[in-house]
């Protein structure tokens, strides 16, 4: 059964870089069965979808958030890990990993079938 667990910091700087890693267990992020995300959820906003990577390494980004954002993976670890820089007060937000099937539909939270519990992340001076 695949797991994901978000670490790293909860409190972020603003203009700093925000870092985060997945670690997977029970599948591997290198198989051909699931794409990896990066989500987010500010307060009382709804889920935002900030990019994934696929199992062969190929990313995908939200278009509004790709000029910084980075999505890669440490294979060996079987874990992969979301860059986001220049983070402002609007990053603050509960970040999720999951995993889908699908390579589109990513924004619907119905589409993905493994979540992370999440974790939140301020980013405050």
């Amino acid at each position: 059964q695949v797991q994901l667990q978000e670490s790293g910091p909860g409190l972020v700087k603003p203009s700093q870089t925000l870092s985060l890693t997945c670690t997977v267990s029970g599948g591997s992020i290198t198989s051909n069965n699931y794409y990896w995300s990066w989500l987010r959820q500010p307060p009382g906003k709804g889920l935002e979808w900030i990019g994934k990577i696929g199992y062969s390494g190929n990313t995908y980004y939200n278009p509004s958030l790709k000029s910084r954002t980075s999505i890669s993976r440490d294979t060996s670890k079987n874990q992969f890990t979301l860059q986001l820089s220049s983070v402002t007060p609007e990053d603050t937000a509960v970040y999720y990993c999951a995993a889908s099937r699908y390579r589109g539909a990513s924004w619907q939270s119905e589409s993905y079938h493994y979540w992370g519990q999440g974790t939140q992340v301020t980013v405050s001076s």
